[in-house]
């Protein structure tokens, strides 16, 4: 088995650190704010009071965030050894409002039975 870094603790996908899974629920939750912002703040700033400029500065930031979750799901979820379904449904949550919140259920739950 391989050794990681200055630790010497054994890598796999139960003995990796912590740190991925909880930079992808705080990506997570801000990529859902974000877009629950961009649907209720932005989007009728834009058509109801014409300020278009909340849309593009709340949906620029969107989009990083909805990027860097994808990108973290398919790096986090192998090193966890999630299955592809889990790591679909991650990414699918991020389409639909709030779901990046219920998504965040199942990674608190994992973090707690790390622990």
């Amino acid at each position: 088995m391989r050794r990681s870094g200055l630790d010497g603790a054994p890598r796999g996908p139960k003995n990796l650190p912590m740190f991925g899974l909880r930079l992808l629920r705080a990506v997570g939750l801000l990529e859902g704010l974000s877009f629950v912002l961009l649907l209720f703040v932005a989007m009728p700033l834009k058509y109801v009071w014409d300020q278009p400029a909340a849309v593009r500065w709340v949906g620029m930031g969107h989009g990083v965030l909805f990027v860097a979750l994808v990108v973290l799901v398919l790096q986090v979820g192998p090193s966890r050894g999630w299955p592809w379904s889990r790591m679909a449904a991650g990414v699918a949550a991020a389409f639909v409002p709030f779901g990046p919140f219920l998504f965040d259920r199942t990674l608190r739950r994992e973090l707690a039975e790390a622990r």
